[in-house]
């Protein structure tokens, strides 16, 4: 009678898994998108309204890890400010209009703005820390990045005086020493931003990443963190979409790397190849190594190729809308993941406090934002408007043929 339940209880659940799926792949394109961007925003508002009042260092909370090396509120305000805007960017840059998602974009471009002037302003209140410790150098390189991402709606617009505390800003992190690692590009993507907004990078500081980067490519799309090879996702966290945001800024600014340009493109897009793979047809993906309190922001490259319309060819755009989809609806959704304010709390699935290393707090958890970049697509582009397609994993555990994968 026992195994009976047992088996009855699996059959059950399996058909409930199968359900669940089945809706997902019946909502439509369009609600998708909403999902998306109620998602974003749902993430985004506690740390957005609370900066542009000025409250944001009196309002947010400081989880740390079990582990957590020191007090990390000297640096957590300014890990969840730039982390967030890098991955709102491309969303923001649309601009407003009269829909009601230009309405509300409208809303959020104008947070961001305040937030960015309270943000570089030495007499706000909330008013951030980029000299102190090393880790400001981290996040003040995810800042630029998000200026660099939507020049249009993040910086053209603001007054002449918070566009000098900006500069001045970025300018103070010089005094930070990176480390022999993916941080080598943080100080790159600083100076990238002071190319475009102030013609005043420090060419080594920019270019020497880069450099050091293309010596440690490994092969089959992946970098090494330094020279060895680490099995996590920092590829995606920072490596390739840094390589790529630096590298187009200089192309624009005339700063000929041309070559280093397509190569890197090329790598990415077999990265974002791979990323696709992972995705489980219940749209989990494998828990390795460090960091994993960013959670589905380990999809940034994958996002990104996606908004540059650069998928390779047997990946079609509605099969990333639909796994990422899933990816975020999974994690976003478990029981745990925010506060009774809304504010993110540390774990990979729900509330996991012992997950976070000793450099996260809550500010750390806002890469997540990064799995958004694919917003920046318009509405009628076919990544929001073709029909649900089952993606790789979701093929090939069905039964159905996909195409076989070779190393590049």
């Amino acid at each position: 009678m026992k195994i009976k339940f047992i088996i009855l209880s699996l059959l059950l659940f399996g058909s409930a898994l199968k359900a669940q799926n089945s809706n997902l792949e019946e909502r439509k394109p369009t609600e998708i998108r909403e999902y998306y961007i109620s998602s974003l925003v749902r993430i985004a508002d506690p740390v957005l309204v609370a900066l542009s009042k000025n409250e944001l260092k009196k309002r947010m909370p400081v989880e740390k890890s079990p582990g957590a090396w020191d007090d990390r509120t000297h640096v957590t305000y300014l890990e969840a400010f730039g982390r967030l805007l890098s991955g709102m960017a491309p969303w923001l840059e649309l601009g407003p209009d009269e829909t009601e998602e230009g309405e509300l974009r409208e809303k959020y471009i104008q947070l961001a703005r305040k937030g960015i002037h309270n943000a570089t302003d030495p007499e706000s209140p909330d008013f951030m820390n980029f000299t102190n410790d090393r880790q400001p150098l981290v996040d003040a390189a995810f800042l630029a990045q998000a200026l660099l991402r939507a020049p249009n709606q993040l910086w053209e617009p603001l007054s002449e005086d918070t566009k000098q505390n900006v500069i001045e800003a970025l300018k103070s992190t010089r005094q930070i020493s990176p480390y022999y690692s993916n941080w080598l590009l943080f100080s790159s993507m600083v100076e990238a931003a002071l190319l475009k907004f102030d013609d005043s990078a420090d060419r080594f500081r920019l270019e020497q990443p880069l450099t050091k980067h293309m010596e440690w490519y490994l092969g089959d799309g992946i970098y090494g963190d330094g020279p060895n090879f680490h099995w996590d996702y920092y590829n995606s966290f920072v490596i390739q979409p840094m390589m790529l945001d630096i590298l187009k800024t200089m192309q624009d600014a005339g700063i000929d790397r041309d070559k280093d340009y397509k190569e890197v493109l090329r790598r990415a897009k077999r990265y974002a190849e791979i990323q696709e793979r992972l995705i489980s047809p219940e749209g989990t993906y494998p828990p390795i190594g460090r960091s994993l309190a960013y959670r589905f922001g380990a999809f940034q490259l994958l996002s990104q190729i996606t908004l540059w319309q650069e998928l390779p060819e047997q990946i079609e755009p509605a099969q990333v809308r639909s796994a990422l989809y899933t990816v975020i609806k999974n994690q976003l959704e478990a029981e745990g993941s925010f506060d009774e304010n809304g504010w993110l709390r540390i774990g990979f699935y729900g509330h996991q406090p012992n997950i976070g290393e000793g450099y996260i707090s809550t500010g750390s958890l806002y890469l997540c934002s990064e799995v958004f970049l694919v917003l920046g697509l318009k509405p009628d582009t076919p990544f929001w408007n073709d029909a649900p397609t089952p993606w790789t994993q979701k093929n090939i555990w069905s039964g159905r043929s996909i195409p076989i994968d070779h190393a590049h």
